[in-house]
């Protein structure tokens, strides 16, 4: 079953429509290598920057099927930020979102990743791209409060701040944005932390007053409630802080309103 919604989303995502063959040859190709090549394989990403590949890392490895994984989400990247913006990456795991910031738009990037395994891959992604200069990287969860928390570790993409019943964990520190961002103004927020983004959102109220942030990308999918979150609040929240919900449409380039935050 996991096979096949991995080929159909393959198959079905919009940069593959015209190319499916040599999509699925990518897949096929990387299933092997993976499987007798003990070693990290670097890959060529988006148009200059290139990403490590090993097994398990399936954020990355959607990338080198796809092009870009989160098509939408990535595109709008790509597309608004420019060389003199700051985009910070909150939850970057292994920093997809973090080279489409640094290398392909130039933007001065931060990026927040708590796991330490994980952390460590982002470090790699940002050396062989040549941007640890161009980059900030923080071994840090963020939340509404500084001290320290247990996060999950085996899980790549959907790692979390873990529940008590939650086993195989490591404690991490964890600050707010406001506290770890002094002094700086971004455009573009990226807040990918499955289930933790109202605490996330309630440490970076400086942030969100600042008039110089455009635009937050969330993931919202019901992880909040495993923390006893109504992630209802948040839209209500953003929109109560001049914010709106919008899809955009990478291929004309389109931002459409939404009545809801599709939650």
């Amino acid at each position: 079953m996991r096979l096949t919604r991995t080929i159909n989303y393959i198959l079905k995502h919009p940069l593959n429509k015209k190319h499916q063959l040599s999509a699925l040859l990518r897949f096929v190709k990387w299933q092997f290598i993976s499987r007798i090549c003990p070693y990290p394989v670097i890959v060529p990403f988006a148009e200059k920057s290139k990403l490590i590949l090993k097994k398990g890392l399936t954020g990355a490895t959607g990338n080198h099927y796809c092009g870009l994984h989160e098509f939408e989400d990535m595109a709008f990247v790509l597309h608004f930020l420019k060389t003199d913006d700051t985009f910070v990456d909150v939850g970057a795991n292994v920093g997809s979102y973090t080279l489409l910031g640094a290398v392909e738009t130039g933007a001065k990037t931060i990026s927040f990743e708590p796991v330490p395994a994980t952390f460590n891959i982002l470090q790699q992604n940002c050396a062989i791209n040549n941007v640890t200069k161009k980059v900030k990287l923080y071994n840090l969860a963020l939340g509404s409060k500084k001290g320290t928390v247990k996060f999950t570790r085996t899980l790549d993409t959907v790692n979390h701040i873990a529940t008590s019943t939650e086993q195989d964990t490591v404690e991490v520190p964890i600050d707010t944005a406001d506290n770890a961002l002094d002094n700086e103004n971004p455009a573009l927020v990226k807040i990918d932390v499955e289930g933790y983004e109202t605490e996330v959102l309630a440490g970076m109220q400086r942030i969100l007053d600042n008039a110089g942030l455009k635009a937050i990308i969330l993931e919202l999918n019901g992880s909040g409630t495993r923390y006893g979150y109504n992630e209802d609040l948040i839209h209500t929240n953003l929109l109560q802080q001049g914010f709106k919900p919008y899809s955009y449409n990478p291929f004309i380039r389109q931002l459409t309103e939404l009545k809801n935050m599709g939650i």
